[in-house]
């Protein structure tokens, strides 16, 4: 998020894509060849890009990954992505390089699911940003989060739903990531981070209500202090997925927290698949 919160930005690089339908039509399941840079920023210019790719456009080493004509690399200190993509459904360009300096890193992952089998690690939950855009011209400075995902099955055969939201706490940041089991249970992580990527202790919020977004009807929820929150601004809406900005009180503090909510139920229904490839191009030739 821009400091003065009028810009967001949302960068994931995909390594067999986990909101692909083509991913999951096909025979092989090979994830290398359903690979993405998905970028999508937020405020005015908006944009959305997800252009799905084949093996043949992927490049990686301990320290960068390209996939097509978009790639991220890390120095040991600054992680550079430089980003050109075109937009789906309305094929707008996006150009430019984003620099993130992480606070400091954090320890290791954290399993989400009693196997062991879907790992999330929230790397970098304090650093800072700088966005310099060629298309749409754009440049601005704020506040980053950098996190890494993987996975041994399909999301959907592990989880019905979760909630995430993060928001900067005047030292460090704070991270709530509520996930449902699909047979039973979940796991609710409330996550304090200081600058230095030490993790500290917070006292697990209270369950907070949130209005459905406006379109798709999407449920929201989320946890805070009081057990009060209230949406700012809703950045995504779509069947099965929605991203807002919240205020909201965490760790005694009041806070702008970016949010998430994921229906995988939601994101199993036919219609729904059928209705993915208008957002998530796969040019023919790779």
């Amino acid at each position: 998020m821009s400091d003065d919160g009028t810009q967001g930005l949302t960068i994931i690089a995909f390594i067999g894509s986990v909101f692909s339908p083509y991913y999951g039509w096909s025979r092989d399941k090979n994830p290398f060849d359903h690979c993405a840079m998905n970028v999508v920023l937020y405020g005015r210019p908006s944009r959305f890009a997800m252009t799905e790719r084949k093996q043949g456009t992927l490049a990686r080493g301990a320290d960068h990954i390209a996939i097509g004509p978009s790639a991220m690399e890390w120095d040991g200190t600054e992680l550079t992505v430089r980003i050109d993509e075109r937009g789906a459904p309305l094929p707008r360009r996006i150009r430019g390089t984003v620099r993130l300096r992480p606070s400091g890193i954090t320890a290791g992952p954290f399993h989400l699911d009693p196997a062991g089998r879907h790992r999330w690690w929230p790397m970098a939950p304090a650093s800072r940003v700088e966005v310099s855009l060629s298309e749409p011209g754009l440049s601005w400075q704020g506040s980053g989060y950098f996190d890494t995902n993987d996975g041994d099955e399909p999301l959907a055969d592990a989880f019905t739903r979760w909630t995430w939201c993060r928001a900067e706490l005047p030292d460090g940041a704070a991270i709530l990531y509520d996930v449902a089991h699909r047979d039973g249970g979940g796991r609710n992580l409330s996550l304090g981070f200081a600058f230095d990527g030490t993790r500290r202790d917070i006292r697990p919020p209270l369950s907070a209500k949130l209005p459905p977004t406006g379109f798709w009807r999407m449920p929201r929820e989320t946890r805070s202090d009081d057990g009060k929150a209230r949406v700012i601004t809703t950045f995504e809406d779509t069947p099965f997925y929605s991203r807002s900005l919240l205020a909201s009180t965490l760790a005694g503090e009041p806070v702008r927290a970016v949010h998430e909510s994921l229906s995988l139920d939601r994101f199993r229904n036919p219609l729904v698949q059928l209705m993915l490839p208008f957002r998530i191009p796969r040019p023919l030739g790779g």
